[in-house]
């Protein structure tokens, strides 16, 4: 990893990246595409060393409180969290100036921070979202090798609910030949059930491509699926949406039984669910 002193933080929609690149190996991200344009190799991390400064900076001077997002292109919990504990300071300074606060992980780090989300919960909002993409612990081994499984992070969810703090999951992506199945998905949804989660987030029933992650997706391919990458370009081509074969009756099974089971399940009502706090409040003047 490497630092860097960053201009700003927070984007125009109060989210902010507190880090560029990951660790944890997933073979289909699609932080990696070109168009990012990132300067420097995806696992070497860019750390934003100044983050909580800026973060301070911004909120100090907020009128009225918000949700502050973070994880939309890296995830707050890689593994260098552990020890530079960037999130877990930005997350005191949202508590401290009583803002909410929405994360996006595959990690169970994130349970490290579990008393500041409570606080912060109690105060405001938070709102913990966790990616889910196969009930399948071999599968999941091999298309995030780094970070925990599937049933680690459904335990996470579990420590959630019981704690207090509302959970949305994204199932995403869905990768054709290999967790495209109705097995899969019905797995995924019982354990959204069990873990009361209020939204699943999935943008149609298949995966994404561009320059950059397609490269790096196709090699993870030919590694541990000999044979599937001809499949792919023999039904893709190199086309950017490459929706699942079983797309269709995948869809309106996920969006059926979200609906009977009370789950929010289109994008627009899950991210407002996500970005709205409750009730509005002005913050107060604080002297430093």
């Amino acid at each position: 990893m490497h630092f860097v002193d960053a201009k700003s933080i927070l984007s125009a929609n109060n989210g902010m990246n507190l880090y560029r690149g990951c660790t944890h190996g997933c073979i289909y991200c699609e932080s990696r595409s070109k168009c990012y344009q990132m300067q420097h190799a995806f696992e070497d991390v860019e750390v934003k060393r100044n983050a909580p400064q800026l973060l301070e900076q911004a909120l100090r001077h907020r009128k009225k409180i918000c949700m502050i997002v973070t994880g939309a292109m890296s995830d707050p919990y890689m593994h260098c969290e552990e020890t530079l504990c960037l999130t877990r300071r930005c997350l005191e300074i949202i508590r401290q100036y009583g803002f909410g606060a929405a994360v996006q992980t595959k990690s169970d780090l994130v349970l490290r921070d579990l008393d500041l989300f409570q606080d912060i919960n109690r105060n405001a909002k938070a709102v913990v979202q966790m990616t889910l993409t196969t009930m399948d612990e071999g599968l999941c081994r091999i298309v995030e090798p780094n970070v925990c499984t599937t049933k680690r992070r459904v335990e996470v969810l579990d420590t959630l609910r019981d704690a207090g703090i509302p959970t949305v999951v994204w199932i995403a992506p869905i990768l054709p030949w290999l967790n495209d199945s109705m097995e899969n998905l019905d797995g995924l949804l019982d354990a959204c059930r069990d873990a009361k989660v209020r939204g699943i987030v999935c943008f149609g029933m298949g995966l994404t491509l561009r320059d950059g992650n397609r490269e790096h997706y196709f090699e993870a391919l030919d590694q541990h699926f000999p044979g599937l990458k001809e499949r792919y370009l023999q039904r893709y081509g190199l086309a950017y949406e490459l929706p699942s074969p079983n797309a269709k009756v995948l869809e309106a099974h996920f969006h059926r039984r979200c609906a009977e089971l009370g789950i929010l399940h289109t994008p627009e009502d899950c991210f407002a669910f996500i970005g709205q706090l409750d009730t509005p409040w002005e913050q107060m003047t604080l002297e430093l």
